[in-house]
C-alpha cells in the first residue's frame, strides 16, 4: 500500500512538473513577443507601423534602406490589416487605447475615416507633427503642399496631425477619340469648356454626346465623388445630420443620367463598370472621373485597346477622392525617428525624398508607377506623361485640381453614411421609391445607427 501511495506521489509530481514546465514555457513566450516589441532579438528599438494596405510600410522600410545609420538602430515591425469588413479601425483603435509596446508609432488612415484620427474620436491619440520635430507650417509652404490635405490632417489649433504623400484631387477622364467624333477636337482646355464648368453644362454636353450614340459616364458613381468632395458642408454638422443642397441634388443628377440614358446604368467596382472603361459595355463611354490613382490603379488594367485614348481635362467641379494620411502616436517614445520618417513621407520636396520616387514611379526602381502627390513643387519637376494618355503631361492638369478640392466637408461618419445615402439614391432612380421616401429612409437609417441627431 506505502509503495502504491508513494508511486501516485511520483506520478502527481512528475505531472506538476509538466504542467509547470508547459506553464512556464508559455509565460516566457509570452515575455519575449512582448520584449521583441520594445527591443528587438538584435538589440535594436522596435517601431510599430501601423497600415492597411503595404504601400505605407514599404515606405518606411525604402526610409531604412536609404538611412543605414537609423537602420542600424531601429526595427520596423508592421502590422497590416485590411479595411476589408471594417477590421482595421477597431484593431487600431484597441492598439492606440491600450498603449504600451504593442501600441503603433507610426499609423496610416484613409480619406473614408481620416477625420476619425485627426480631428474626431480618436485623434487624441496622435501627435502633432510640431511635437514630433518638423517645421511643420515652413515645409508646407516651401512644398506647395494641397491645401486640402493640410486641412484635412489639422487638429483645431494644435496644428497639423496627419498629412498625406499622394494629393488625390481629381480631374475628368476621357476618350479623345469620341471628343474628335462629337466635337471636333480632343484639346484638354476645349473639352474642359464643353463638359463645364458646372453641372448644367454637363448635361448639356451629355445630350450632345448621346446623339452621337456615347454615354457620358458609366453610372450615377462616377459623379458622386465630385459632388460629395465639393460640398458647401459635411453631413454632419455640431452633430445633426445635414444633407447639402449639392448632395440633394444628386438625387436630380442620378435621375436625369438614368431617364435619358446618359449612362450605363453600372455601379463602381463592378464587371459592368470595368469594360466600360474597354469600351466594351452596352454604349461607348466617354468619360470616368478620378484622381490618377484611378487611372493608375484601375483603368490601366480594364482599358484593353483603349489605352492611348484617354486624356485628362478640368473637371466641372473640382474635387478629391481617397487618399492616405500618415500620423505618427502621441504617446510613441521615438519621436525623434518617428517625426524623421513622417517627413520625408510627406514634406521632403528633394530628389532622394519619397514623394519624389513616388512622382517619377522610381520607388523600387526605373519604370515604376507614376503618380501624383501632395507637393505642387515636386511635380513640377517630375515626369508626368504617360502612355494610357496619349503621352499627356497629367501633372498639368492634376496640380491645379490639387488646388480646386475642398476638405472641409468631410465627416468621420463619411463612410457609413454615404453608403445609406448612394442606396437610397438608387432606390429612387430605379422607381422603387418616390424621392421624399428615399430621403426618409436614409434618414431613418442614421438615426437608427449613428450617433446624430436627425431632424
Amino acid at each position: 500500500m506505502k509503495k502504491l501511495v508513494s508511486l501516485l506521489l511520483v506520478v502527481i509530481m512528475v505531472l506538476s512538473l509538466v504542467a509547470c514546465g508547459s506553464s512556464t514555457a508559455a509565460t516566457t513566450d509570452t515575455a519575449t513577443t512582448d520584449t521583441t516589441t520594445d527591443t528587438s532579438a538584435t538589440g535594436k528599438t522596435v517601431l510599430n507601423v501601423w497600415a492597411f494596405t503595404e504601400e505605407v510600410p514599404g515606405m518606411v522600410t525604402k526610409y531604412m534602406e536609404a538611412h543605414p545609420d537609423v537602420a542600424e538602430k531601429y526595427e520596423v515591425k508592421t502590422t497590416v490589416i485590411a479595411t476589408t469588413d471594417g477590421a482595421y479601425q477597431p484593431a487600431l483603435d484597441q492598439a492606440l487605447a491600450a498603449g504600451g509596446a504593442d501600441a503603433p508609432d507610426i499609423y496610416a488612415a484613409e480619406s473614408a475615416f481620416v477625420l476619425k484620427y485627426t480631428q474626431g474620436d480618436a485623434s487624441q491619440y496622435a501627435a502633432t507633427y510640431a511635437d514630433l520635430g518638423i517645421d511643420v507650417d515652413a515645409l508646407v509652404e516651401a512644398g506647395d503642399i494641397a491645401q486640402y490635405t493640410v486641412d484635412i490632417g489639422t487638429r483645431g489649433s494644435d496644428g497639423v496631425v496627419g498629412l498625406g504623400y499622394q494629393a488625390t484631387g481629381g480631374a475628368m477622364i476621357y476618350r479623345a477619340s469620341i471628343a474628335e467624333d462629337v466635337w471636333g477636337t480632343s484639346d484638354p482646355d476645349a473639352v474642359a469648356a464643353k463638359v463645364g464648368p458646372g453641372w448644367e453644362q454637363f448635361f448639356t454636353a451629355a445630350a450632345e454626346l448621346k446623339a452621337k450614340g456615347y454615354g457620358i459616364v458609366s453610372g450615377d458613381g462616377d459623379i458622386w465623388h465630385s459632388i460629395e468632395n465639393s460640398s458647401s458642408t459635411g453631413w454632419v454638422v455640431d452633430g445633426k445630420l445635414v444633407i447639402s443642397p449639392e448632395r440633394e441634388a444628386f438625387l436630380d443628377y442620378s435621375k436625369q443620367l438614368k431617364d435619358n440614358g446618359y449612362t450605363n446604368d453600372t455601379q463602381d467596382w463592378t464587371d459592368a463598370w470595368y469594360a466600360d472603361m474597354s469600351g466594351t459595355g452596352a454604349q461607348p463611354i466617354f468619360a470616368f472621373f478620378g484622381p490618377a490613382w484611378l487611372i493608375n490603379y484601375v483603368m490601366a488594367g480594364n482599358a484593353g485597346d483603349t489605352v492611348g485614348d484617354w486624356r485628362v481635362c478640368t473637371p466641372p467641379v473640382g474635387f478629391f477622392w481617397g487618399g492616405t494620411w500618415v500620423l505618427g502616436s502621441a504617446s510613441s517614445e521615438n519621436k525623434e525617428v518617428v517625426g524623421d520618417i513622417i517627413e520625408w513621407i510627406t514634406l521632403d520636396t528633394s530628389e532622394t525624398g519619397l514623394q519624389y520616387y513616388w512622382a517619377n514611379g522610381t520607388l523600387n526602381g526605373e519604370g515604376g508607377t507614376k503618380d501624383t502627390v501632395a507637393s505642387g513643387v515636386v511635380m513640377s519637376k517630375s515626369d508626368g506623361t504617360l502612355d494610357f494618355l496619349g503621352g499627356q503631361d497629367m501633372f498639368s492638369v492634376f496640380v491645379p485640381a490639387n488646388q480646386y478640392a475642398n476638405g472641409k466637408c468631410l465627416t468621420q461618419y463619411d463612410e457609413t453614411i454615404n453608403g445609406y445615402w448612394r442606396d437610397q439614391v438608387r432606390a429612387y432612380t430605379a422607381g422603387e421609391k418616390t424621392r421624399d421616401e428615399a430621403i426618409a429612409a436614409f434618414k431613418q437609417m442614421v438615426a437608427d445607427n449613428l450617433d446624430v441627431v436627425v431632424e
